[in-house]
């Protein structure tokens, strides 16, 4: 069986135990109301579960168990989750689709989906402190995994890098920014997903060290992916519209360096981060067929 189908299978067992637990972690609750409903719309409209299996498969490439960090891993797909609902408003990139639905707002609401992000982001800190999720992990290891995790959230990270994405609109396009943009818009919570599992598994700080430079090469690729994906890709299978990037004058990778050239420095950063996880022995194989994977995805 080639690596790939390999891999296939390894994404949609982790995915499916990723939702059970996400399923588990923020039960349905006719108490909860509609903010409830709207936080759970989000959250299981769909998705790669891309963050939560990075978490998962770097404890295991520590030699750890994906299951002691499943808590930080969906923690981290609430964060996401939430950023994509505060990114499809109508202040931000006002998107209809996400994931081939409605987006959360056009169905509840701004005010909603404003709360519903929120409440996502605010519940990921509930279950990364958690006492029964953390009581078996050393105090340190918690809390450098979780304040790497919302540093990557804040200023320093997705919120900067939205920040620095709604500036450079309509502004001619340079590659420091953009490198910027995506670094922290993307990269940040990427990277931290890896640094976090492997920290919350056990690994060493030279194991720690390595998965950050590869989280930090896989993420900038996926953005470049993305926004390949945004001006070339198929609207159906990606779920939402395309070309939308070109047409707010969004600063990407290929609007500094056209498409030809934006392909090759993503997959540049796909070779070298493979070579970093190759790195880590045999048990990080799933990392070595991710970062593959990031150039090669049609959605």
């Amino acid at each position: 069986m080639s690596g790939q189908r390999d891999l296939k299978a390894y994404l949609k067992a982790q995915a499916q135990r990723v939702d059970v637990s996400l399923d588990r972690l923020l039960p349905g609750d006719e108490a909860g109301g509609l903010i409830l409903q709207a936080m759970r719309y989000s959250l299981f409209a769909g998705g790669k579960r891309l963050r939560p299996i990075l978490c998962l498969a770097a404890a295991e490439a520590v030699g750890g168990e994906a299951e002691r960090v499943m808590f930080c891993a969906c923690a981290l797909e609430m964060i996401h989750t939430y950023s994509l609902v505060h990114d499809d408003l109508p202040a931000m990139d006002d998107d209809d689709y996400r994931r081939g639905v409605p987006t959360n707002h056009k169905v509840f609401g701004e005010g909603m989906a404003v709360l519903a992000g929120d409440g996502l982001l605010t519940q990921a800190m509930v279950v990364l402190t958690t006492h029964a999720h953390v009581a078996s992990i050393e105090p340190w290891r918690v809390l450098y995994a979780t304040q790497a995790i919302m540093r990557a959230a804040g200023y320093e990270g997705m919120v900067g890098g939205q920040a620095a994405d709604l500036l450079a609109e309509r502004q001619e396009p340079d590659l420091a920014t953009v490198q910027l943009i995506h670094a922290k818009k993307t990269g940040a919570l990427i990277t931290a997903s890896v640094q976090a599992g492997a920290l919350l598994a056990g690994g060493n700080e030279e194991q720690v060290r390595t998965l950050v430079r590869y989280g930090r090469r896989v993420g900038l690729a996926f953005q470049i992916a993305d926004d390949l994906l945004n001006l070339t890709g198929d609207a159906a299978q990606l779920g939402k519209a395309t070309g939308s990037d070109e047409q707010r004058g969004k600063m990407t990778y290929p609007a500094v360096l056209g498409p030809v050239q934006a392909r090759q420095t993503g997959e540049q950063l796909v070779r070298e981060a493979m070579d970093l996880a190759a790195g880590l022995g045999q048990g990080a194989w799933p990392l070595v067929e991710l970062a593959r994977y990031i150039m090669e995805r049609t959605h």
